[in-house]
């Protein structure tokens, strides 16, 4: 099943954007874009890269699944928080970041690890 136009919306409405300031993000007209999310018009795969890349979204998720079904598992405050700020972030605050992540995930398998005697 094709959820590409269900997801367009989805992820434009989590971003807080009219359908004008997405077109304008990719270069469309804004009746394209609601074309585009109506399911009325097909959408070429150079639209699908750039609004993969828009939406930090894997090409194929973002045609081959219900993005609104995993919001809760796929959007969580965190990701949404790095979307929206990923120009204020240097590569030192990225890596410190990962750095945290990482370590606290080991945290956490180690924790695990410990419980499953």
């Amino acid at each position: 099943m094709d959820f590409l136009s269900k997801n367009i919306k989805f992820l434009r409405q989590q971003k807080k954007l009219t359908q004008e300031e997405l077109a304008n993000i990719v270069g469309k007209t804004r009746s394209l874009i609601s074309q585009w999310e109506s399911d009325d018009r097909e959408i070429s795969t150079q639209d699908i890269i750039k609004l993969s890349d828009y939406f930090q979204i894997p090409m194929d998720a973002l045609v081959g699944s219900d993005l609104m079904m995993e919001d809760s598992k796929s959007f969580d405050e965190l990701e949404v928080l790095f979307s929206k700020n990923k120009d204020l972030l240097t590569d030192e605050d990225k890596e410190y970041i990962k750095f945290i992540i990482e370590k606290r995930k080991r945290e956490i398998d180690k924790e695990l690890g410990e419980n499953d005697y």
